[in-house]
This record gives C-alpha cells, structure tokens and sequence, in this order.
C-alpha cells in the first residue's frame, strides 16, 4: 500500500499517511468522514512538533498501569484506527488482557465485519462487534450500539481518536476512559480519565512498549504509576505547547 508516495519527501510520513487513510477508504475501514477528522488532527500534531512529549509518555504509562489494574478492559476500535495501528492494537490487547470490539460513529454491519477482518489479519483471535440491543444512553450516533460483553460491561475503555459525546456517556455510567486526542482542548480530553495527547500512529507503539515493561509488575506498582499521572496538568501542559508553537511552523 502507499507505493505512489516519494520515500525522499519531507513530508513523506505525513503524506504516507494520508494515502494509507484513502485506500482504507476503498477497503470498506475508514469513512469519508473519517478522512476530515483526520486532517483536522495533522493540523494540531503540526504545532506539537509531530513528536511525543513527557506529558504524553507520563499518560502513556499511567493508561497503561490502568489497564493493567481492570477488571474488564475493552479497546474500542473505528476505522481511522484500524487503518493506521492495526497491529498494535492487537498488540496491545493481548498484552492488557483486553477484548476489541468495533464501535463506529457511522456505523454499519458492512463496515464492522470490515475492520473485524482486517483487525483478525493482523493477528486478533476475537473481535466484538454491536450485537443490536445493548445501547449506550446519551449518544445520537452510531456509537451508541456496543456488545454487551464488551464495552456494556467493561469498567476501562480505551477509545483512541474518541468523540467528546461517547467519552462523556461512557464516564456517567462509570467508565474509566483512556483516549489519544491531538487536542487537549476538546471535550475528549476534558472528560475522559487519562489523556494521551498524541498522534495515535505514535502514541500506539508507545503503549505497546510500555506494555511488556509494566505486564511484569505487581498491582501495588502499578498504583503507584497511576498515582503519578495529574490529568489537569497533562492538559495544561500539552495546551502550553500548543499555543507556544503558534506563529512558529
């Protein structure tokens, strides 16, 4: 995939990205929709320098010691994710002990079997999928519709490239919510438990990493690693970088 993009470009991972992003589109994973929500993220990774920072990595390690501590974790999966970090999520879910399941904004059983097969290449042996009655209170969009032996009973979400609406149901009902948000200014970030604010094509790797690390440790360590993370700094210091790159790139 992405043959047509130029290895020599500055702006080749970007771009690589992007081409990743519209053939996923042909493939039945990724909406039309998707593609702006993505762009919209590119323009908010610019000003952070397109790297991770120390505000993200402490979130990184602190999301991950959360999943680590559940009792059921779920990761919630759209199609910009399943494009983009396929195998990282099952990575990641193996690791944490956690069920996958699709959860689409513009939902359709077309597209969920999509991303469950795309997600069972990469090395998935289950992937949940809505399974028509449990539903979500608080949400209008597709996003309501989960499984109820995943996201219906899970006591820790992890929802990268989240919408504010379904972050702030799934925290009325209880929920403990990890997201990777770009923007540490959006309702996401606010409302969710732990913020990673990132790109997710980084943030993923990253969690993975910090999986195998923290898999070893005891509860009591891992406590303490939650214990470090302060979700109103992490904001803080993410929206300082921002504004401080403005005027600069």
């Amino acid at each position: 995939m992405s043959e047509g993009v130029d290895a020599g470009h500055p702006r080749y991972e970007s771009l690589r990205i992007r081409e990743l992003l519209v053939e996923s589109v042909a493939l039945g994973l990724t909406s039309q929709h998707g593609l702006i929500a993505h762009g919209r993220g590119e323009a908010l990774d610019y000003l952070l320098g397109e790297r991770t920072h120390d505000f993200a990595r402490l979130a990184i390690s602190s999301a991950v010691a959360l999943l680590l501590l559940a009792r059921r974790p779920v990761i919630s999966v759209n199609g910009n994710a399943a494009a983009l970090v396929p195998g990282e999520l099952v990575e990641l879910s193996k690791l944490v002990g956690a069920a996958l399941e699709v959860n689409l904004f513009h939902s359709g059983s077309e597209r969920e079997r999509a991303i469950s097969a795309h997600l069972k290449a990469h090395g998935a042996r289950d992937v949940l999928l809505p399974d028509g009655e449990t539903v979500l209170e608080g949400i209008a969009s597709g996003r309501r519709f989960v499984n109820a032996r995943g996201i219906g009973s899970a006591d820790v979400v992890f929802v990268p490239l989240e919408d504010g609406d379904r972050c702030a149901a799934l925290r009325s009902v209880g929920k403990d919510v990890v997201t990777v948000d770009l923007n540490p200014l959006s309702r996401t970030s606010r409302s969710s438990t732990i913020s990673i604010v990132d790109n997710v094509v980084r943030a993923l790797p990253l969690l993975v990493s910090e999986g195998k690390v923290l898999s070893v440790c005891d509860r009591d360590e891992l406590r303490r690693k939650l214990s470090a993370y302060d979700h109103e700094r992490v904001l803080r210091d993410a929206e300082r970088e921002l504004r401080s790159s403005v005027g600069v790139y």
